[in-house]
């Protein structure tokens, strides 16, 4: 049902509301109406859905453009349309409904909850038609609803669910406008989506169940309906849809924590869909080529933040050094780094950055791998001092500083070499030898290889934290674990 390549025709649509940060599962929406947009050579609608004025905020509409931005859908691209704003379009929201109204798919109705509750004995029960042909007419408080068909089904043509069959006689008369007049959300939709001539509906699956009274408008207001495809719901390691309440689910978030906005994109494609030969990253263009909607899953996606986190790995590596060493530069300046401004030494960042690359996860992993370098003296990490710092750490670190005070050349492997040395008059391997020795000079148990990074440190800088670490030792001796 989508168009082969080529075909201009096409036309699909993300219609975010500004209320709130750009949400992951939103991002995963965009992400695939843009590869149909792309693939087909149609054309991909942004618009704004900010009816709800009491929680829209300018900063939200800019958040959505940024974000769109940050995921290579960019404004100035010849398949982007928008943004369209859905505040608007509001006189024709208003056509809209008097031509319901005045071929008979709608009338007015001034039942409360409680009426209805009180005629059929439930308060939980739907709408029961009462004011179908009481002839109210426009009133302050009186809403507007869609006459449903009482007999036959709405078919849906779904590219993903199978083309559900809704019954009419289990739809409700419902609202389309409300006693203020204003219309709602799925009258809005529908007439936004015909005024910009929309040929395919891909969104979340949450908004299936109003795809049929969608579907019914379209007809009664003389228009085909579009073709639906309702993608998966992402849920959480528990199976739980993924809630902004309990979840991370900002796509800013991730970015500002680190995320490259490709493997975003990359891993984001994959939540319902698989490229195929069991490949997984790929770069944007290639899933253009392979991506069909028919072939989303419409089961659940779970959203691995593991994996996520693997992808992103696996796309700092794939960065030459100096497009690396530009990524992390907002991480390595204020507010993100722990030192001053003058602290930093750029020669000294550009000699480790390589060894770094190949083991962050995240760009703002930088930070903890390099601050030993620019900071005054290490950082005080507990944990790693009370398992580094055992008993015949002072004899060890005193002997290391003994044979490194004199070390020619001060380069990576001689210094290997000798403190593999010192670990042999210990009975110790480099492995045990090197631990108390890092965390004297970087703060930590795990970080850049020790030597390599002592190399840039220099052998005043390392000594003199040798000496720190012995001189903290003095004061509260190691002690040896409980028999």
């Amino acid at each position: 049902m989508i168009p082969a390549a080529g075909t201009s025709s096409v036309r699909v649509r993300f219609a975010p509301s500004p209320t709130g940060m750009f949400h992951v599962g939103g991002a995963r929406s965009a992400l695939f109406n843009w590869a149909v947009a792309k693939q087909t050579g149609g054309t991909f609608v942004l618009r704004i859905e900010d009816t709800d004025a009491s929680r829209n905020k300018p900063e939200w509409v800019d958040g959505i453009l940024a974000a769109h931005a940050a995921l290579g859908m960019h404004a100035d691209d010849p398949t982007f349309e928008g943004p369209y704003f859905q505040s608007a379009n509001v006189d024709k929201h208003r056509e809209a409904l008097a031509r319901l109204l005045e071929s008979g798919s709608a009338y007015y109705c001034d039942c409360t909850r409680d009426d209805v509750a009180a005629r059929t004995g439930n308060p939980h029960s739907g709408y029961d038609a009462y004011c179908r042909d009481r002839g109210l007419t426009e009133a302050p408080g009186r809403a507007l609803r869609f006459r449903t068909p009482d007999t036959g089904e709405t078919r849906v043509v779904d590219l993903i669910r199978g083309n559900p069959v809704f019954p009419n006689d289990a739809m409700e008369d419902f609202v389309v406008a409300r006693g203020d007049g204003s219309p709602v959300f799925l009258l809005a939709n529908v007439v936004d989506d015909l005024d910009e001539g929309i040929t395919h509906v891909i969104r979340g699956e949450e908004h299936l169940s109003n795809t049929p009274k969608q579907q019914l408008l379209w007809e009664a207001l003389g228009a085909e309906p579009p073709v639906w495809a309702h993608l998966p719901v992402i849920v959480n390691e528990k199976r739980q849809k993924l809630s902004k309440r309990r979840d991370k689910v900002a796509l800013e978030d991730y970015l500002a924590e680190g995320y490259l906005p490709a493997a975003m994109v990359n891993y984001l494609m994959l939540l319902g869909w698989a490229p195929g030969n069991d490949e997984e990253i790929l770069p944007f263009d290639e899933m253009i080529e392979r991506f069909r909607i028919e072939d989303v899953n419409s089961a659940a996606s779970f959203f691995d933040l593991k994996k996520l986190a693997a992808f992103n790995g696996e796309y700092i590596r794939a960065l030459s050094v100096d497009e690396f060493v530009a990524a992390v530069g907002p991480w390595l300046r204020a507010p993100h780094a722990p030192w001053a401004e003058e602290q930093f030494d750029p020669a000294a960042f550009a000699a480790v950055a390589p060894l770094a690359q190949s083991r962050v996860a995240l760009l703002s992993d930088i930070t903890d791998n390099v601050d030993f370098l620019f900071l005054d003296r290490p950082v005080e990490d507990e944990r790693s001092w009370k398992k580094a710092m055992k008993p015949g750490a002072v004899e060890l670190l005193t002997d290391v500083r003994t044979t490194l005070s004199t070390l020619e050349p001060w380069e990576a492997e001689p210094l290997k070499n000798a403190v593999a040395t010192a670990g042999e008059w210990h009975g110790l391997k480099l492995g045990k030898a090197q631990a108390p020795l890092r965390v004297a000079v970087t703060g930590r148990t795990i970080g850049l290889p020790l030597f390599e990074s002592l190399e840039v440190l220099g052998r005043e800088r390392t000594l003199g934290r040798i000496d720190a670490a012995l001189a903290t030792l003095a004061e509260n001796p190691p002690q040896a674990p409980a028999q």
